[in-house]
């Protein structure tokens, strides 16, 4: 199990209960479309304190990868209320306790950008889905492609990383992704007008192994 840091595991935990309904303005259409028509049972590594289960169905069983011990206690509070049935397992998404090919969708929103080894990541969410099976993905990226938002995520970087629990506004997830060999791979990129300027720059899309 993964230890956060007490003071900003708690913070953390804090703030995304405290945007949830902001992270729903922002990311609901896209994240309706991208999940529309997910399996009855859900790998999500990172899911934080349950942004994601309002668009889950209704009996969905959701394998939870989350190592923030402070997510938990929302998390669950957020599965009963959308009826959600989670297997909670506190461990990072480098090592997930799941057997070979056994996971048919494996989500990660915001997620990519902060675990410590992402290439790692990629390859064990590779390992645990079935032959078909799919990631369906929201991340933040490097702006290499818009000079103004770059500046941003290089001035900030350090700090962002320390209070965030180590999210990488500089991070190339697109080209981890590219490079992992998926069979399949749809990536959309666009800018979310949201607050946080580092973030804006984000991918969307699907994989398929």
């Amino acid at each position: 199990m993964t230890t956060a840091n007490p003071v900003r595991g708690r913070f953390n935990s804090a703030v995304l209960r405290g945007a949830d309904g902001y992270g729903h303005w922002l990311f609901g259409a896209r994240k309706r479309g991208l999940f529309a028509d997910l399996p009855e049972t859900v790998v999500e590594i990172g899911p934080g304190t349950g942004a994601n289960l309002r668009y889950y169905r209704p009996g969905t069983k959701l394998i939870a990868v989350e190592p923030n011990p402070y997510m938990h206690i929302p998390l669950m509070t957020a599965a009963r209320r959308h009826e959600i049935a989670v297997d909670l397992r506190p461990e990072g998404a480098e090592r997930i306790g799941l057997p070979d090919g056994s996971a048919d969708a494996v989500v990660s929103t915001l997620v990519l950008c902060t675990v410590p080894d992402p290439a790692a990541a990629i390859r064990e969410i590779m390992r645990i889905l079935r032959p078909g099976g799919r990631l369906l993905f929201i991340e933040h990226v490097r702006a290499d492609d818009h000079a103004g938002y770059a500046v941003t995520q290089r001035l900030l970087a350090r700090p962002w990383r320390w209070l965030f629990e180590g999210c990488d506004v500089l991070r190339d997830t697109e080209s981890e992704l590219r490079a992992a060999g998926f069979r399949e791979l749809h990536v959309d990129r666009y800018r979310a007008p949201s607050l946080l300027l580092p973030i804006n720059p984000q991918i969307a899309g699907w994989a398929v192994r």
